[in-house]
Parts: structure tokens; C-alpha cells; sequence
């Protein structure tokens, strides 16, 4: 049932004045390496907003095009259809037009189930165009309306264990009586709402530790851990087994750390759980890191990073040999830079090859290896295959040992260009932390490009953004006068509905970037310390962390407690010194 289309699509958006010619041509080139439809690469390259290509598609395939889809729902007709029908086509019928349904798409190419849909509503149907966000609000609203919530149900366990319905574990309890509490409708509901409200609320883990009488349960939502649940304490053993069986781990083993995976599909996403077990003194600690699969296609602003930063990091990626070094803590985003940066030399002509841990994008012509420690395939040992195959550009997920660092390095001198993360609180320190590991000086000078350190910050939620006059005590701290007249009025985030009044959503990169240059390696050579590296770098022009995150509050992009927060390790070192 597809219409006839007289006209493509670019052609289209050119005509209404949407894009260029030349970024229509330049999302068809990246369509040769890059297997996914023009409409996707032109809202991925940041070209074209949605509602303009859903009236560019209306045009093309002649439907109707809502924009204002959430003021619209039927919910009695929603639920009339099964969710794992909704789910599946992202298809879902929202409002009655005399005799026919309407029916809310974001494709207008898939429209076979719509035959289905008809025989399920028995009703004629009409497809209408709408936002990819409007139709998932009506899934999760969905979701909602047929489920309970993970407190309610948290609630109901409580109860039936106040009436002496629910059996709770002990040491003395076989593996068989784990493996049938655990595998309880209640405990198995409990643990899938825990999860999907945590991927529904954009966390990157779940916590859960057990307390003499109860079980916490938080989420890291933006860096930030928020209480969520109280979960009985007599219920705890039958959760971590739980999730035991689902990361494939050794439920009658409550003495030793686990580690394991769990890959679900929510929403039509692909989710992998990294699972952490530790026992501790009431019980077992739980740590679940959520990352969603996919194809990743960011490009170094979109992550935060000013002009200047920019157009410097867009020249060093470009270099023929070398290592550009990215460093900062666990959670700092160091992955997802180098990742932007691997997407800007991505092309037919490079062989680039990565080694990670674990492997959090997939990237279309890259071959990209996963570390398996248990069967002797760490950094080194892939670092060291990686070698035998002719590559142009390697990515090293982490340099964590001197064998490691030692093969970066030699990489680096043979002509390979070798991008790789480091664990230090800045750029300068990244130098010395090279020479204590035993590499060196001679070879960190004439191997290293460039070192960037990063934070990552919470953004000012848009929708409840306020002006307000700061304290004058935490601008100093950030090296600002407040006779500045650009800190009279900052902004923050009151709280509302979309940012679950946190007053964020989302975040951004706040970046360091230390260019070798030869005075720097002249330093490097003669032993200077990191303080002293990065003095002179400030001196040719480097922006530090906090500097780096001034400026992006003074743009209203994230608060001066946000910089303060983050940067405090810096802070500190300048006290010391």
C-alpha cells in the first residue's frame, strides 16, 4: 500500500528551503559507507529537525502529518492492541475519525502491519505521520496503564509478608528453593520494572545494598544518585538471585565477588547490563551498568566541545601517526569521544581496528574486538593481534598496565595512529602517569600528540531554566570577578515534570586539551612535574576544566554548582600548590 512517490526526498526538502543541496549530497556519501536511509543521516548530522521532515515525507508519500499527537490520545483504543504489536512496529492507533481509526507512524515506507492493525481494531485505518518521542510517550504510557509500578508492587510484597505468604531465604536453603524463589512471578515483575524504570528515566546504573532491615535501591541519572525503592529486607536474597540468574552467575555462591552480563530488549532496544556482585556485611551488594546498543554518530561539538577545541582536536585526528590520549575518571564520557573522533576518520580508505571493554557502540566499517580476560584476550594480547592486520587507526579502550602502554607507544612509532583512554584528574598528569608505569620520557615525548582530560556536567533542564543573580563567593572560586558583567544573571533549573524536578537533563563535555608541543617536550625531557606542564601549557593557550566550564555556564548551559562540583579535584590540587 505503498502511494507513488514523484519526487525524492531530497529533492523535496531542498524545494521548501529545509537543507542545502550540499548536505543533501554529503548525507548521500555517507550513505555509500553508512547503510541507513537519507531521512535518518539528515537528523543524525543535525541538518534537518524532525518536524520538518515529517512534512517533507507528508508531501512525499501524501499523508497527513500530526505534530501535537500527545493532547490527542485514545487510550481505549491503544489498549485494544497488544503491546508487543506496539512495541515491534512502532505503530499505534491514537484517536477515532468517523469510521476510520487514526494511526500514529514514524515510518512511512513500513507500512505493512497496518493490515493487521485493522484486524485487530476491526475498523478501517488511516496512517498519520507523528514524532518518533510522541509515539514512545504513548508506549511507555501504555506500559504504565498495564503494569504496576515497582513501588506498588514493593508495597504488595511487604503486605503478603506481613500475612505470612511470602517464604524468605536463609543459609540453610538449597539452591533448588533459590532457584524456584527466584523465579517467582512477583520477584521476576519486580526486577523487570526496576530495569525498565531505570532505562526509562535515563539511568546508566542501578544500585541495590542491603541494610540491616531493608534493601536501597538507587539510580545514577546524569552522574547523580537518586533513592528510588525500599525493598523488604526479607526479599533481598530471593532479588539477588534473581539477577544472578539472569546474568548466567552461581546463585548458591554468596561468599565470592561475581561478575556477568544481561542483554533484554526494551522498547525495540537492544539493552546490555553489566553485573556486579559483592557480598558485604548484610548480605549482597548489587551494581547493574546499563548501556544501550546501537549505532553511535556523534560529532566532537555535539559532546560539548568549543570551536577552538574543535578545529584543533579535527587536525590532530588527522595525523598520519601518534597517540591522542583521552583521560579523566570512570563515567567521564572517554569512550564516546574517542568514538567521534573515530567516526571523523572513518572512510573506505582506513583500516581501523579497536579493542575495548566492553564494546558500547557499534560502528559501521570498523572491526571492533571485545576483551575476554578469562580466556587471555586483555588490552595487550588484542593490542598485539591488532598489529598483525595492517591497520591504519587502533583504538585502545583503556592502557591499564605497562605491556600495554609499552605496545600503544611502539604503535604509535611504526606508524600508527592510536587513540587510547587513561585514568588521571587532568592532561599534565597523564604524562607522568606514562613515566611512573615505566615508559620512557624519550619515547612519551616522541610518541604522545595531545592529551584531553574530561568531565562530563549536568545541563540545565530547558524547559524550567530561570535567571538568577549568583553568589559572588562561588564565582571566585571559578576565577571570575563579580564585576564581571557576564555573571550579573546565570541560570539554573527549577524542576519540573520533564526533568523529575532536578532542575538537569542530560549532560555535556566540559574539555582540556595539552598539546604536545616542543616546549612542552623539552619539559617532559628535563623531569618537570605536572603542575609545572601545566602552567606553561596555560601559557600557550590551553583552557583548563574549569575554565573550559565557566564559559559554558556563562552561556546558560550548566550551573556554577555543576563546574564547582566537578572540578573539585582541581580545585584542590591549586590549594596544595
Amino acid at each position: 500500500m505503498e502511494p507513488l512517490r514523484s519526487l525524492r526526498l531530497g529533492e523535496i526538502l531542498v524545494a521548501r528551503g529545509a537543507v542545502h543541496q550540499e548536505q543533501v549530497d554529503e548525507a548521500l556519501e555517507l550513505q555509500k559507507i553508512r547503510p541507513k536511509r537519507l531521512a535518518e543521516l539528515l537528523l543524525d548530522l543535525g541538518y534537518i529537525e524532525e518536524d520538518a521532515l515529517l512534512e517533507a515525507l507528508g508531501e512525499q508519500f501524501g499523508m497527513s502529518v500530526e505534530l501535537d499527537l500527545r493532547n490527542k490520545i485514545d487510550s481505549s483504543l491503544t489498549t485494544k492492541v497488544p503491546v508487543s504489536f506496539i512495541r515491534e512496529y512502532h505503530m499505534v492507533p491514537y484517536r477515532q475519525n468517523g469510521a476510520s481509526c487514526l494511526v500514529a507512524v514514524n515510518d512511512p515506507i513500513s507500512l505493512h502491519p497496518l493490515d493487521d492493525l485493522r484486524l485487530l481494531l476491526d475498523s478501517p485505518v488511516t496512517p498519520v505521520l507523528c514524532r518518533k518521542a510522541d509515539i514512545q510517550y504513548i508506549i511507555d504510557l501504555y506500559f504504565e496503564q498495564q503494569s504496576e509500578n515497582a513501588g506498588e508492587l514493593i508495597d504488595d510484597l511487604a503486605l503478603e509478608e506481613g500475612e505470612g505468604k511470602v517464604h524468605t531465604l536463609d543459609g540453610a536453603e538449597s539452591e533448588r528453593d533459590l532457584l524456584d524463589l527466584a523465579n517467582e512471578a512477583p520477584i521476576i515483575k519486580l526486577i523487570n520494572l526496576i530495569i525498565s524504570g531505570a532505562v526509562r528515566e535515563r539511568a546508566s546504573d542501578i544500585h541495590m545494598e542491603p541494610f540491616e532491615h531493608s534493601v536501597r535501591v538507587r539510580y545514577r541519572i546524569d552522574g547523580v544518585l537518586y533513592e528510588k525503592f525500599t525493598i523488604p529486607r526479607t526479599q533481598q536474597a530471593a532479588v539477588v538471585s534473581r539477577v544472578k540468574i539472569m546474568a548466567n552467575l552461581n546463585i548458591a555462591e554468596h561468599r565470592l565477588p561475581q561478575d556477568g552480563r544481561i542483554k533484554i530488549r526494551l522498547s525495540g532496544k537492544e539493552i546490555d547490563i553489566r553485573v556486579s556482585i559483592i557480598p558485604i556485611a548484610h548480605g549482597e551488594r548489587v551494581v547493574m551498568r546499563i548501556l544501550e546498543k546501537g549505532n553511535f554518530l556523534f560529532s566532537l561539538e555535539q559532546l560539548g566541545m568549543d570551536k577552538r577545541d574543535h578545529q584543533l582536536m579535527d587536525k590532530l585526528i588527522l595525523s598520519s601517526h601518534g597517540i591522542i590520549l583521552v583521560t579523566g575518571p570512570t563515567g567521564s564520557g572517554k569512550s564516546t569521544t574517542l568514538y567521534a573522533a573515530l567516526q571523523r576518520v572513518n572512510s573506505p580508505d582506513k583500516n581501523i581496528i579497536t579493542v575495548e571493554d566492553p564494546i558500547e557502540y557499534l560502528i559501521a566499517g570498523i572491526g571492533q574486538i571485545q576483551v575476554r580476560p578469562k580466556i587471555g584476550l586483555t588490552f595487550a594480547a588484542g593490542l598485539r593481534s591488532i598489529l598483525r592486520q595492517d591497520p591504519d587507526i587502533i583504538l585502545v579502550g583503556e592502557i591499564r598496565d605497562m605491556e600495554t602502554a609499552e605496545m600503544a607507544v611502539q604503535a604509535s612509532l611504526t606508524g600508527h595512529l592510536v587513540f587510547a583512554t587513561l585514568h588521571t584528574n587532568d592532561s599534565a598528569g597523564a604524562v607522568t602517569r606514562l613515566i611512573n608505569m615505566g615508559i620512557e620520557p624519550f619515547l612519551v615525548t616522541s610518541s604522545t600528540i595531545a592529551i584531553q582530560a574530561q568531565r562530563l556536567v549536568r545541563r540545565i533542564c530547558p524547559n524550567c531554566k530561570e535567571e538568577y543573580t549568583p553568589d559572588p563567593a562561588g564565582l571566585s572560586d571559578l576565577g571570575l570577578s563579580p564585576d564581571d558583567p557576564r555573571v550579573r544573571v546565570l541560570h539554573r533549573g527549577t524542576g519540573c515534570d520533564k526533568c523529575a524536578g532536578r532542575g538537569y537533563y542530560g549532560r555535556s563535555g566540559i574539555f582540556e586539551l595539552l598539546v604536545m608541543t616542543p616546549r612542552i617536550q623539552e619539559m617532559v625531557l628535563q623531569g618537570a612535574d605536572s603542575n609545572a606542564i601545566k602552567r606553561e601549557s596555560r601559557r600557550q593557550g590551553m583552557r583548563t576544566l574549569r575554565e573550559d566550564g565557566a564559559e559554558k555556564m556563562l552561556r546558560g548551559e550548566t550551573t556554577m554548582e555543576e563546574i564547582l562540583r566537578v572540578t573539585r579535584d582541581e580545585m584542590l590540587e591549586e590549594v596544595v600548590n
